[in-house]
């Protein structure tokens, strides 16, 4: 019998364990299994034993074993192996509890806002879809209300009660849809004034009817500040209807500390 009968090539070697021939060079490099001597044409040649070795390599890998460990399995008398397999065994054990961790992780993701927030807010946040307001609006609220309770958790409560009672006003509807509208303008566009003067309006004659002015928190500047910048970056035409507003504000009270 020659040496070539006796012996494989690299691809008859991976058809007969069920690898590719790629595999067989990456379990070279990684020195798992060992290289071949090569016939008078430079090719390697395998024999049994090459058969045996890739077999244990592919079970153990296929098993979850790490590339790192199998060269050490492979030649581990039998306690040795058994004590190396139940260390493997309880590492996969803990990669499974986080993969099941992940998935009912991933799960909570279908739960879209409630994954987020308190269930009184993802309330606000259906009811506005419900009057109307743009989905694209709903999700910055939705932002905004992410960052309120990461920033001022103890706000919370008051402005969740604030809003609801706005949203039972429909004066405050009808002026939030026309906010929603134009987050689309110009910042130059004239409608921005009309639309400030509408606010004004309704933010005096709530503030009249509620007699006290709402107390505000010592944090809330900044949160307040950081929630508008965020709006700014979103709409020209928000930020541009921000400063009619704080113009208009600032004008109203020179005028009565005249």
């Amino acid at each position: 019998m020659t040496e070539r009968s006796s012996t494989l090539t690299i691809g008859q070697l991976a058809a007969h364990v069920g690898v590719t021939v790629r595999a067989v060079r990456h379990y070279h490099a990684r020195g798992l299994l060992r290289e071949p001597p090569r016939d008078a044409s430079g090719y390697r040649r395998y024999g049994a034993q090459a058969v045996v070795d890739l077999i244990r390599i592919k079970t153990l890998a296929e098993a979850g074993v790490p590339l790192a460990r199998i060269r050490q399995l492979l030649d581990a008398a039998p306690a040795e192996f058994a004590a190396a397999v139940t260390s493997i065994d309880r590492t996969l054990q803990t990669r499974i509890r986080e993969m099941q961790q992940h998935r009912r992780r991933l799960g909570e993701l279908a739960e879209g806002e409630r994954l987020f927030l308190p269930a009184e807010i993802v309330d606000l946040l259906d009811q506005l879809r419900s009057i109307g307001v743009s989905e694209r609006t709903v999700q910055i609220e939705r932002d905004g209300w992410i960052l309120v309770t990461a920033l001022l958790p103890q706000s919370q409560t008051e402005w969740v009660a604030n809003k609801k009672k706005a949203l039972a006003d429909p004066g405050f509807r009808r002026l939030y849809l026309a906010v929603d509208q134009a987050r689309d303008w110009d910042p130059a566009d004239p409608r921005l004034e009309q639309l400030v003067a509408s606010l004004v309006e309704f933010a005096g004659d709530r503030q009249g009817a509620d007699k006290k002015p709402p107390e505000r928190r010592a944090d809330e500047p900044a949160a307040v500040s950081l929630l508008f910048a965020h709006i700014a970056n979103i709409s020209p035409a928000w930020h541009r209807l921000r400063q009619i507003a704080q113009r208009s504000h600032s004008a109203a009270a020179a005028k009565s500390a005249r």
